[in-house]
């Protein structure tokens, strides 16, 4: 795997772009923006979602999707979870049999409540899949701090693979056989993390954002296990480390927006005129749908969902969740 085609351009996909040309190989990123493709192309940047981070001259980027293709010995899928389903329709057609694929994506879709392999498997069954997780800013792992991720696939030799192609310097891929508890990590930690953000934003203390991320914890090994999921996978990279990372730093989206909500601000407001996607809006529905056919006790991810989609005021939230009895751990 020495020629990638990464689809997506925004700040993770140019960031994967950027480590893995830093590890050796040959990036074709495709972007449906003609001005980032002509930024990233002319100026070796892309201002809009990674400003003031240099590529390397070995990327290459294109509007066309079978150009991105040409030649290339494995796919990132990184596009926003709600769109990977759409965009990996289209590329269907132009994939090489057999060609792997890394979903990079941190999410579960909406409408069917699969996770991104899922969707993955269903509309490019000849295509092998892993999938990327863990605790992960692309602005940090761009600009070379050392970043340490999940690579999980049922078949070790494709994890082994993308683990060659994408390690090297300070950027450590750990290789895992669990790809569901790799994804349910990564979409219900975003769900968590607009919580801990209220937290933050009302000024409830670190006592309280403590307690969340360890229930939260608790929430996501539930849901987990009822899709398959191995428990160790959750005190691992994907589970606990992208926790904590996103519960306590604002330079998470979700934490940031959680915040927002926190001050008094309204969802319109908060999302504000960002160009990237708050991954946990979206999530949070589909999560409390797929834990409730499941029949999961989720109240925290409940909780936020109620804030973000069902008009519960953020105080009552707190005080219901507070008021819930008492159980053991």
């Amino acid at each position: 795997m020495k020629r990638l085609a990464i689809i997506g351009g925004g700040a993770w996909g140019t960031a994967l772009a950027r480590v893995a040309a830093r590890a050796g190989a040959r990036v074709m990123l495709w972007a449906r923006d003609p001005a980032v493709v002509a930024a990233i192309n002319e100026r070796r940047e892309n201002p809009f979602y990674l400003p003031g981070i240099a590529l390397d001259p070995t990327i290459a980027a294109t509007t066309d999707a079978a150009i991105a293709l040409a030649g290339a010995e494995a796919v990132l899928l990184v596009v926003p979870a709600q769109f990977v389903r759409g965009v990996l329709a289209r590329l269907a057609p132009l994939l090489p049999e057999g060609l792997p694929l890394l979903s990079c994506a941190k999410g579960i879709e909406a409408e069917s409540l699969q996770t991104m392999s899922e969707i993955a498997a269903e509309i490019a069954p000849s295509s092998p899949i892993a999938v990327l997780s863990g605790p992960s800013f692309a602005a940090e792992a761009a600009q070379g701090l050392p970043t340490a991720v999940t690579i999980a696939s049922r078949d070790p030799g494709l994890a082994r693979a993308f683990v060659a192609v994408l390690g090297g310097g300070r950027f450590r891929p750990y290789s895992s056989p669990d790809p569901i508890g790799a994804e349910i990590g990564g979409a219900v930690k975003n769900v968590l993390a607009i919580a801990c953000g209220i937290v933050e934003g009302k000024s409830l203390g670190n006592n309280a954002r403590a307690g969340l991320i360890t229930r939260g914890l608790a929430e996501m090994v539930r849901l987990g296990l009822a899709k398959g999921a191995r428990p160790e996978t959750f005190r691992g990279l994907s589970g606990l480390g992208d926790l904590v990372l996103t519960c306590t730093a604002m330079q998470s989206r979700n934490y940031a927006l959680g915040a927002a909500l926190g001050r008094g601000a309204s969802l319109a407001t908060a999302l504000g005129s960002r160009r990237s996607v708050v991954e946990g809006i979206a999530t949070a529905a589909a999560v409390v749908r797929l834990a409730a056919r499941l029949h999961i006790d989720m109240p925290i991810s409940a909780a936020v969902d109620g804030v973000l989609h069902r008009g519960t005021a953020i105080d009552m939230m707190i005080d219901e969740l507070l008021s819930r009895p008492y159980r053991s751990e």
